[in-house]
């Protein structure tokens, strides 16, 4: 019987993986160029050998819904286990097998050579092949393919908050700090270009008139997001939380201060999670969660993230945006111009919806900064 023969793929690695170190200064010393091996010369030129920013790896490509293509290297199954990465700790990361054992696990280096646009190559969600080499410890040696994932632009790449989510909850603040309404939006956006479903969450109801957010809410419901106002203090709407929890891998996101370790605590006391009270000289919050962290929760995970004051989005064209506003959609095509704004145009539909009443002012003001690329 023949043997199978593996697959190769080429794989593109960054600038400085694998370097040939000069043995000379060739700077200051440009005469000693004349005597320079034409051989040695013409690998530099060429970019080939050790020095090509270009390998083979064996293993496959394959399309990635949501990171583009992805270079799965071929793994050992006799010696690699399937797990699920809980949280990533710097070089680091926590990882559970099938059996719910923890095993302490670095990168391999390979991996991490790889060209990319992202500014880790491991998010908690992902699912991962990995070769236990102690008691508890071990090494990823391949990053399965993602489907939903919620990211965000850092340092101009693409930094992966939680990788194969089912759900978002978006929890804000009724007060301290107070509710920003922008930064839900940017949050929608974002799901509805992952396909992730959003829930938006809005905590410390308490501490306000809750009549004041009903024009807020009626907005987001008549969308078809579910809206729920809710009071860790006083455990209002908890329970209903609780029930879209089961069986979904839902990621927990919002700016610091908002409540959502106190949420998840008061969700399922065991967990334990770490709390902080909010700055009472500018309104923001502390942050206690510092890496996104997978949780087991009955049939289902959550992941709590770290809270966030600035989200700008990630892979989104200005062009893109309209489309995903629910509430822009109906206008867009009655516009007079195919490629209208929306700012500045004249007989724009959307514009006129806004004047009539009929779209609300807000979400409109939020639309034109995600447009103009405006941070929050």
């Amino acid at each position: 019987m023949a043997k199978k023969r593996a697959s190769k793929v080429r794989a593109e690695f960054r600038k400085h993986h694998d370097a040939r170190t000069r043995k000379k200064d060739f700077t200051s010393q440009a005469s000693q160029l004349d005597g320079l091996d034409v051989e040695t010369a013409g690998e530099r030129m060429s970019g080939k050998g050790s020095l090509t920013r270009r390998r083979t790896l064996i293993g496959a490509q394959t399309a990635d819904e949501a990171s583009g293509v992805s270079i799965l290297r071929e793994v050992d199954p006799e010696k690699c286990r399937p797990g699920r990465v809980l949280s990533v700790h710097g070089l680091s990361c926590r990882v559970a097998d099938d059996s719910g054992i923890v095993f302490r696990c670095a990168t391999r280096g390979i991996l991490k050579s790889i060209s990319t646009d992202q500014r880790q190559l491991v998010a908690a969600g992902d699912r991962v092949q990995f070769q236990p080499i102690a008691e508890r410890e071990g090494v990823i040696e391949r990053v399965e393919p993602r489907t939903q994932v919620l990211s965000r632009t850092s340092r101009n790449k693409r930094h992966v908050i939680a990788a194969n989510v089912d759900q978002l909850l978006i929890v804000g603040s009724a007060a301290e700090p107070y509710l920003k309404p922008n930064l839900i939006d940017r949050f929608l956006v974002s799901a509805e270009a992952s396909g992730i479903r959003p829930i938006i969450c809005i905590n410390k109801i308490d501490l306000i008139d809750p009549a004041e957010l009903v024009p807020l809410v009626g907005v987001y419901s008549q969308m078809g997001y579910p809206t729920f106002l809710v009071s860790v203090h006083r455990r209002i709407n908890l329970d209903s939380l609780r029930k879209l929890f089961r069986g979904r891998q839902t990621a927990v996101a919002g700016q610091s201060g908002v409540g959502k370790s106190s949420l998840l605590n008061a969700i399922d006391d065991s967990l334990k999670l770490r709390v902080a009270e909010v700055s009472a000289e500018n309104q923001k919050g502390r942050h206690t969660t510092t890496a996104a962290s997978l949780i087991p929760f009955g049939d289902g995970w959550l992941v709590d993230t770290p809270g966030i004051r600035q989200f700008q989005l990630w892979d989104v064209a200005p062009e893109e945006v309209e489309g995903y506003f629910r509430d822009l959609r109906p206008y867009v095509s009655l516009c007079r111009y195919p490629d209208c704004t929306h700012i500045d145009e004249e007989d724009c539909a959307v514009k006129g919806a806004v004047a009539d009443g009929r779209l609300d002012l807000r979400r409109y003001e939020s639309y034109v900064h995600l447009f103009q690329g405006d941070m929050v």
